[in-house]
């Protein structure tokens, strides 16, 4: 559960179970209304750099084309200031805007027609009379014509979309039955970790269909199967570790990157101890994706070699040059500093793009009350060629007693070609060897 991309969470995020007003501080100076935005991380999608909160703007890459997030202040003329509380619960839970019309569902409406009316009204009057009003324009999308027509979004709806309030199981604990709605609404997990049908529909909203949180790709970043799954899922993790990460973006073996350091920046660390136990209690309920899956066995045939200066196996080499000083050579890591390779659910998933990402672009994780230190991991692609980061990741994914699947040339280079032109700096093409000095 290492990450929540922002490239496709909400344009509006909102919501939560009625509790009393609880400040993301620790105080209570805050209405319902602000904890609920805090919760929701409004400001993620809402705010781009050096804007106001909430004045919208952000670039979002979509498949077809970017769009841009809306300005969702009071203000009256390019805000959301002449929206009633029942334009407002529409557009949140219909994902249809006052004027009539349809939001794209990179805005998950999906997940947040759960919100019941008591939530939704505390988020509203948050917004109308909290939030400061800001004049800022929207901006049209980038996606040409004819894929620019709003008109199929109706048609995606009927198929796709429910739209029923949250429904407590009275079968279970309001423990889980708060860590639902957490995690089916205001946090929308499924978002990222849900995977996705070939209308971009997520291909299931909870734990009644099997293929909910097992895992999902958007945007060269793989999140993780959430299930009870042994092997790549949160089967090993206990729920206090699941909070811990929640709440500082780390344990002692694990740590969040891309845009899941976010999310626990500006939303998890602020929600109360109660909800993130919630949290945890229904994310541990979920079967396993994969029931005959095991946990790894401890392997230290890697270790050994390392030690002796065994550079036979493609890969290792890259490794001690680049990777073992922070994850150290039996790949465990420094508890709650740098997170261990071996055993890791995040190596361990069948679909290596998060890690070539990383490997790629670098990574900084979270800066929370907690952690106040946010330790980065430098990027690699200037000085990594596509079959070292490949012989690099299958070398990783194969060693104490990780058994994934290797990584290729051509699945590197795919995700090269969407970094930008500054990180782009391509070995591949270099004319000089490529010498594996340190980077500094």
């Amino acid at each position: 559960m290492n990450m929540r991309l922002k490239n496709f969470i909400p344009l509006l995020s909102l919501a939560l179970l009625p509790l009393a007003g609880h400040a993301a501080d620790g105080s209570d100076n805050i209405s319902k209304g602000q904890y609920l935005a805090t919760a929701g991380d409004c400001v993620a999608c809402h705010t781009a750099a050096g804007a106001q909160p909430f004045s919208g703007g952000l670039k979002m890459s979509t498949p077809v084309g970017a769009i841009y997030s809306t300005n969702i202040t009071p203000d009256k003329t390019t805000g959301i200031g002449e929206y009633s509380y029942a334009d407002f619960a529409k557009a949140l839970r219909e994902g249809v805007a006052k004027d009539g019309h349809h939001l794209y569902p990179a805005m998950p409406y999906t997940a947040f027609a759960k919100i019941n009316d008591a939530d939704m009204h505390a988020l509203y009057d948050y917004f109308m009379k909290q939030v400061k009003p800001v004049t800022q324009p929207n901006r049209d999308s980038d996606i040409p014509w004819p894929l620019n027509m709003r008109w199929p979004l109706a048609a995606w709806n009927l198929i796709f979309h429910d739209d029923k309030i949250f429904q407590p199981d009275s079968s279970q604990s309001d423990e889980w039955n708060r860590g639902a709605y957490l995690v089916q609404g205001l946090e929308h997990c499924g978002t990222c970790h849900t995977p996705r049908g070939i209308a971009f529909q997520e291909k299931a909203l909870d734990q009644k269909d099997g293929v909910y949180l097992t895992g999902g790709t958007l945007e060269g970043w793989h999140a993780p199967d959430l299930t009870g799954n042994l092997k790549d899922g949160l089967g090993n993790w206990q729920p206090q570790e699941i909070v811990a990460f929640l709440r500082s973006g780390r344990t002692d073996t694990a740590a969040a990157f891309g845009s899941m350091t976010d999310v626990i920046e500006h939303s998890t660390q602020h929600l109360s101890d109660a909800d993130l136990k919630a949290m945890a209690t229904y994310l541990k309920s979920l079967k396993a994706s994969e029931p005959g899956k095991t946990t790894p066995a401890v392997d230290d045939k890697t270790t050994a070699a390392l030690i002796k200066g065994d550079m036979s196996h493609p890969g290792a080499q890259e490794y001690m040059d680049n990777c073992s000083a922070c994850h150290r050579i039996d790949g465990k890591g420094y508890a709650k500093t740098f997170p261990a390779l071996a055993h890791n659910s995040a190596v361990l998933s069948d679909d290596p793009s998060s890690l070539i990402s990383i490997v790629l672009r670098g990574g900084k994780m979270a800066v929370t009350k907690e952690a106040v230190t946010g330790l980065t991991m430098p990027d690699f692609a200037w000085r990594l060629n596509d079959q070292q980061v490949a012989d690099l990741l299958t070398f990783v994914r194969g060693s104490w007693g990780n058994q994934a699947p290797a990584v290729t040339a051509d699945q590197v280079q795919k995700l090269r070609k969407g970094l930008s032109t500054v990180e782009r700096k391509d070995p591949n093409k270099e004319n000089e060897p490529n010498t594996g000095q340190q980077h500094q």
